[in-house]
């Protein structure tokens, strides 16, 4: 049989900026598949560190992607946020990148999988900073990707809880002192492979 294809879309956050290719979440949520339900996954990354929603879109058309895609994941906006660009901007751009996953995906929302933007507030590399504006602007952003999921029909995959916990837990951040690391990567998987799963089966 042959591999499924999955389209990964994104930033810094999927690309996997300061872990190894195999600690990227896409590539561990692939591996999981793999070894405990024996589904063969092909992952191709669209993702740059720093790429806002607008820039995202730029290097998707700069790419010759060959759609449909049996599944497609979409995480974008933390950077729309550390720039400080408004979040009605945000949430019109979000919309186009949302249709174009679900285009990608075979015009199904149902194999299009969105997750929240993770809280960079709770780094140390936001220690001089204000780390309280900083979760409130991010749970603001996160209000609209969930909101215009739930209406297109998408799956959704709330992550933000889990980057909060690096406030605590070291272990969870790359050596940048900003990114995630391996650990917390593995824990983002474990909460979209059941969606992942349902998707592919």
């Amino acid at each position: 049989m042959s591999a499924f294809r999955y389209l990964a879309l994104g930033d810094s956050y999927t690309i996997g900026e300061s872990v190894l290719e195999g600690e990227r979440w896409p590539n561990q949520l692939a591996k999981r598949l793999e070894t405990t339900d024996g589904i063969q996954t092909e992952v191709t990354i669209i993702a740059r560190t720093g790429w806002t929603t607008d820039e995202l879109w730029k290097g998707i058309q700069a790419r010759k992607i060959q759609p449909p895609y049996d599944l497609v994941s979409l995480l974008i906006g933390v950077n729309n946020q550390y720039r400080g660009y408004d979040v009605n901007e945000y949430r019109e751009q979000f919309i186009l990148l949302l249709r174009k996953s679900i285009e990608y995906a075979g015009g199904d929302p149902k194999r299009v999988t969105v997750l929240s933007i993770p809280d960079w507030g709770a780094t140390p590399f936001a220690g001089d900073r204000d780390q309280e504006l900083i979760s409130q602007q991010i749970d603001e952003f996160n209000t609209v990707n969930l909101e215009e999921t739930k209406i297109i029909g998408a799956h959704y995959v709330d992550i933000t809880p889990i980057s909060r916990e690096a406030v605590s837990d070291a272990t969870l951040i790359a050596s940048d002192g900003l990114h995630p690391s391996g650990k917390m990567y593995a824990r983002w998987v474990a909460q979209a492979l059941p969606v992942a799963r349902e998707i592919l089966k």
